[in-house]
């Protein structure tokens, strides 16, 4: 398994899991990007760290892409692997087509076009939610039976087993029972590339939750440079971990969600809490599906948000990580 981004820690916890009970060896890379090399820490998992994130422009992405690809060819060979699971790494795919290993991807944004052209085309099985329609993959090269779709959330897969850890709030001085909103804020992720340009709206609503009393707002950054940024505004009610936390403990345990991301809102969804997002890419299918639905509250004006204390977990969704799996494995 590769894993190059902190959400596909999480996404693939349960997976080795249940690969490891059945008695499979399962060995992981990851390249050092955000928050996944601490994450990976905290869930116990061991990897082995080849290459790191290229950055913002398409030459660094490119050249990242051509030394990573390279570094996992001479870590994988010869080491007899019968498959290759990755979770939009277009970097494992294409590795494992040239090594002739059967190779499957997932993800659940079809708008990345760069990323998929090359990964979807490389893979044997492209797995994705059945809320995003089968004609926006077809530019890949996927229709079935290389298609396999999934119903619901991923997120509801892994989060299937998970129940909070109530111990996440005390070391950054935040109060579930008291009389103030907890608010839990993901920034944008101004280094992919399908979210070109600053995102004027969550600038606003960060302002905006920073200056009132009576809410908490946790922020959880995804690079050094915007915890730092973050900080430097000096906002009163916004708390910025040091490092990476348990957020999924946060998420269920807060009133609210607002997230410029996407997997941080599907997570809110998935654990029954109340979420905007601030999202200023294209919507892909499934965020389309979820704000249909009104389980995804797409938010234009700071004011428009409701802040108010939220009581129980109703509307929160398991499903067996097992269907994940066996739809993963192309063999």
């Amino acid at each position: 398994m590769d894993i190059t981004a902190p959400a596909h820690v999480l996404v693939f916890r349960p997976l080795i899991q249940l690969l490891r009970e059945r008695g499979d060896e399962v060995e992981v890379t990851a390249r050092e990007y955000a928050q996944t090399v601490q994450l990976l820490e905290l869930h116990g998992i061991e990897a082995e760290l080849i290459g790191r994130h290229g950055g913002r422009s398409r030459l660094g992405k490119l050249g990242t892409m051509v030394t990573r690809m390279a570094g996992l060819r001479r870590w994988a060979r010869g080491r007899r692997f019968d498959v290759a699971l990755a979770h939009g790494s277009h970097h494992l795919t294409l590795t494992a087509r040239m090594l002739g290993i059967p190779s499957s991807t997932t993800f659940d944004y079809e708008f990345a076009t760069v990323q998929h052209q090359l990964g979807c085309r490389a893979a044997n099985v492209v797995v994705v939610p059945d809320s995003i329609p089968p004609a926006r993959l077809e530019r890949y090269g996927v229709r079935p039976p290389k298609l396999r779709q999934y119903p619901g959330l991923k997120e509801e897969y892994y989060l299937g087993d998970f129940e909070p850890d109530p111990g996440v709030l005390e070391p950054l001085g935040l109060d579930r029972d008291g009389d103030r909103v907890l608010v839990v804020v993901r920034t944008p992720p101004d280094i992919a590339l399908y979210h070109r340009g600053s995102n004027q709206l969550f600038s606003q609503v960060l302002d905006d939750l920073g200056r009132r009393g009576e809410v908490q707002a946790v922020v959880l950054p995804r690079t050094p440079e915007q915890r730092d940024f973050v900080r430097g505004l000096d906002l009163p009610s916004v708390v910025v971990p040091d490092r990476a936390v348990d957020a999924q403990s946060l998420i269920a345990l807060s009133d609210l969600v607002v997230s410029a991301g996407g997997t941080m809102n599907r997570e809110a969804v998935a654990l029954g809490v109340t979420v905007y997002t601030t999202f200023a890419g294209r919507l892909g299918g499934v965020d389309e599906a979820l704000i249909r639905e009104g389980r995804l509250r797409p938010l234009t004006d700071p004011r428009a948000l409701e802040l108010s204390k939220r009581d129980g977990d109703a509307g929160r969704v398991r499903r067996d990580p097992r269907l994940m799996l066996e739809l993963l494995l192309p063999v």
